[in-house]
């Protein structure tokens, strides 16, 4: 089979823009086994998990009871077996029961005791509401949503415009509630995600045009659901495959554009670790080989040029790779230990960035474009600003970087900037 992957744009099937503005049901109680303490976790990863990411799986399985851990594959982003014409192939299919067969069987070669895909994706829709499911879910300790597009994940989970709990859905967040961990991977992160949950969207189009509410055929156009996903995580909102495709730019703009002042920005086969999500006890902490970008709104301001095309100033960028904590309620970052503040000494200029959010209309592109400037400034003993630029025009965008007061950033080789805290960003159009 294909190894299943999140796609940079999807569509639905006959999809059309659709406003989504209920709140969230309560959720019901139910039965679980418990950790410990009494509280579940989640592990949020920002796509492309790779089969031998030990670290990530490994968290997950003992999150949910170790050697006895039992865990429910839930793949309703894929397309059903319906719609994929090698769905009879085991070597070629990528659908949602294809790929829950591919992670279950990832987390028991990894150490879970049992792992079982969870029958739910759009030709199973009624599953969600079904008793057997249920108590399917009611005897797994952990979870894990697939990717793939998570609109699939409202019309199956979320009864579709109701934007309702079913039955499955209330007995996984019983379960959260319980001390289960719940995790995902691609449109499996974002659909934790509360209010203001992004449907699509790159950052070029993003900034040139504003978000709109709704699902939209044009994956290019920025849209967003105003009831949310699932909820699961509310302390600010989610974007995944962040660096790889350069989503900063809609990042920033969605959040602008909906009174959001903090987005976790999650970048490819690295976790969030959330600890009492929803709680005065928050705690985030990141795990794997890359990092996760913290956008920090609440001094940002807009605005609007002579020629009516809008702005940004004041956001701070952070970011956060392996073993950082951070701290939502006091919007403090906790580098790692074995850390030391860096020391800029690099005399070279920073290099020029052409394309900041890595265009998919570039064939040149260079994925974590934006980060790797923001790197090269914190390095350098020279330059206490440095300026980058979409690669579209019409108009162009800067985007520039500056090193004010609470700028730091932290390095465990001397040299290179592993974790950037406070880097003042500013969008202006050209």
């Amino acid at each position: 089979m294909r190894v299943p992957t999140g796609a940079r744009r999807t569509t639905l099937a006959g999809g059309t823009a659709l406003l989504l503005t209920l709140a969230l049901a309560p959720s019901a109680g139910a039965d679980s086994p418990r950790r410990a303490d009494g509280r579940g976790s989640l592990v949020l990863v920002g796509g492309g998990l790779k089969a031998d990411n030990t670290q990530v799986y490994g968290e997950i399985i003992k999150r949910a009871g170790g050697a006895s851990a039992r865990i429910g594959v839930i793949t309703a982003a894929s397309v059903p077996a319906s719609q994929d014409p090698h769905a009879s192939d085991p070597d070629a299919c990528s659908n949602s029961e294809c790929n829950g067969t591919y992670y279950a069987n990832q987390f028991e070669r990894h150490g879970a005791a049992d792992a079982q895909w969870i029958p739910v994706d759009l030709d199973h829709i009624a599953n969600s509401d079904s008793d057997e499911v249920v108590r399917q879910v009611k005897s797994m300790t952990g979870f894990f949503f697939g990717g793939g597009d998570q609109y699939r994940y409202v019309t199956t989970l979320l009864h579709g415009s109701a934007h309702t709990d079913s039955k499955v859905l209330a007995a996984i967040r019983a379960q959260l509630a319980a001390g289960a961990v719940v995790s995902g991977s691609s449109a499996g992160a974002q659909i934790a995600a509360g209010a203001d949950m992004v449907t699509g969207g790159d950052s070029y189009e993003g900034l040139r045009d504003g978000s709109s509410p709704g699902y939209f055929d044009d994956a290019t156009r920025l849209g967003y659901l105003p009831a949310g996903g699932f909820g699961f995580l509310r302390s600010g909102l989610i974007d995944t495959h962040t660096g790889a495709y350069g989503r900063e730019g809609r990042a920033l703009r969605l959040a602008a554009d909906t009174g959001n002042d903090r987005v976790y920005a999650l970048e490819e086969n690295t976790a969030l670790i959330v600890e009492a999500p929803r709680t005065p006890h928050e705690r985030l902490r990141v795990l794997g080989p890359r990092g996760v970008a913290v956008l920090d709104l609440r001094q940002a301001r807009t605005g609007r040029t002579p020629s009516g095309r809008w702005s940004l100033t004041g956001a701070r960028y952070n970011y956060l790779t392996d073993g950082d904590e951070y701290d939502p309620n006091r919007w403090r970052v906790l580098p790692a230990p074995g850390k030391r503040p860096l020391i800029p000494t690099s005399t070279s200029p920073v290099p020029a960035n052409p394309d900041v959010f890595c265009s998919a209309a570039n064939p040149a592109g260079v994925p974590y474009s934006f980060l790797g400037t923001a790197r090269a400034l914190a390095a350098s003993s020279t330059q206490r600003t440095a300026a980058a630029a979409t690669f579209e025009s019409g108009p162009r965008f800067t985007v520039t970087f500056s090193k004010q007061p609470g700028f730091t950033a932290w390095t465990g080789d001397g040299a290179t900037a592993r974790t950037i805290i406070g880097l003042r960003t500013a969008v202006v159009p050209q």
